[in-house]
């Protein structure tokens, strides 16, 4: 049986799938700004979009994403919206729980949000001690792939936002919300305290951009796609033999 979408399926689907026996993908993203040219949804669309391939490529249970996370660096942007740590560490929790009483297998998260983090890690802790064996994905081998696809330079190391690579990635899997007629470069001046202390990143930088999102195609999206889903199977195939399933 192929993968089924929680968004799309009707419960006689999912009762089915699990008595096949089944692994659940769950994607979190964000609600927060990615610049002029991007919409608010970006993190969600690229983890979701990730997950989507995941999931058809391992035959399991799409659920619907996670479109809230923890974006307080971005709150002086209008449209964000942020919730706290604990409230996404007890929703991913809490679906976890939802889903081992279901009779699935294991969770796999994919996470699409520097700030989910830390609550994806403690919520990921508290399902394994429940009996939910857990893999947490966050894009596995970016950084490498950004190297070798794109030709802009990051604003920072590991720092990817409203740049290339997630304009690319956009252009990918939800081209519908890309405007690149709005698309500036933005290169700001990170502080010296900046990692060492709780700072909101429109004091320093008022567009949003992080890097030139300019040079992005979707020919590129689809390659760091193709190479972040790749990889993440292979760490699934490894987390899967550790725990039988």
């Amino acid at each position: 049986m192929s993968a089924v979408d929680l968004a799309r399926a009707s419960w006689p689907d999912v009762a089915a799938k699990v008595r096949e026996g089944t692994l659940a993908v769950l994607a979190i993203g964000a609600c927060e700004q990615h610049g002029a040219h991007l919409p608010l949804t970006t993190d969600t669309d690229m983890s979701q979009g990730v997950a989507r391939r995941i999931a058809q490529a391992i035959e399991a249970l799409l659920l619907p994403p996670i479109a809230y996370g923890d974006a307080w660096t971005a709150r002086s942007f209008p449209g964000t919206i942020s919730i706290s740590p604990r409230t996404l560490q007890a929703l991913i929790e809490d679906i976890g729980h939802e889903v081992l009483r279901m009779g699935v297998k294991g969770l796999v998260l994919v996470n699409g949000h520097f700030g989910n983090r830390e609550p994806m890690l403690l919520a990921a802790r508290t399902l394994t001690e429940a009996g939910l064996p857990v893999c947490h994905l966050d894009y596995p081998g970016l950084e490498r792939l950004a190297g070798e696809v794109c030709d802009s330079k990051p604003a920072a190391p590991h720092f990817y936002h409203a740049d290339e690579v997630e304009t690319a990635i956009m252009l990918s899997v939800a081209p519908e919300g890309v405007d690149m007629t709005r698309a500036e470069a933005s290169y700001p001046s990170f502080p010296p305290t900046f990692g060492s202390e709780p700072m909101q990143l429109g004091d320093f930088n008022p567009s949003g951009v992080f890097g030139d999102p300019r040079p992005a195609t979707a020919e590129k999206g689809e390659k760091l796609v193709a190479g972040i889903v790749r990889e993440s199977l292979d760490v699934l195939g490894a987390w899967r033999v550790r725990h039988g399933i």
